[in-house]
């Protein structure tokens, strides 16, 4: 659109939480929001990972967000999310290859991300983009709540 502002890339801050969660929650099919994507979760994740999350911005509004982040090892992409009026123009691209870029700046080798199975166009998408589908790994999970009760149980 020839009358709209440039899109901006900076660091996502956590006074940008009310608008990157109803943009996850409005654009963000593929994205799963649950208990650690709370205000005060996000929160210190950025603090953890200091100016890797990123959002993309046009005329003062954000448009578009990723959380960006790593665990020394390993780097990890979560709920990539353009507006649906500025899809098809790049931005996501943009700011995955910035978030790659500033995890290579850390010496991070390589990222990973959490698809849903069904998520048929995010698989496209980052398939687009050189990604592959691991088929050799399982995603597991529990709670950390009751971590002491079952290791009583089996430890």
């Amino acid at each position: 659109m020839p009358d709209q502002p440039p899109i901006l890339i900076r660091p996502l801050r956590i006074g940008d939480y009310a608008k990157i969660y109803a943009l996850w929650k409005d654009a963000g099919e593929g994205v799963g929001l649950g208990e650690s994507d709370s205000r005060a979760a996000i929160g210190r994740y950025l603090s953890r990972n200091r100016g890797l999350s990123l959002v993309a911005t046009s005329g003062g509004r954000v448009v578009a967000a990723v959380l960006c982040g790593h665990d020394g090892r390993r780097g990890y992409l979560h709920h990539l999310a353009v507006a649906r009026k500025w899809r098809r123009r790049g931005i996501g691209r943009r700011l995955v290859a910035a978030c790659l870029e500033k995890l290579r700046s850390e010496d991070i080798p390589k990222c990973n991300l959490f698809l849903f199975a069904s998520n048929v166009k995010g698989q496209a998408f980052w398939r687009s983009l050189g990604w592959t589908v691991r088929s050799d790994l399982r995603l597991v999970q529990r709670g950390t709540a009751s971590a002491e009760a079952a290791c009583r149980k089996s430890c």
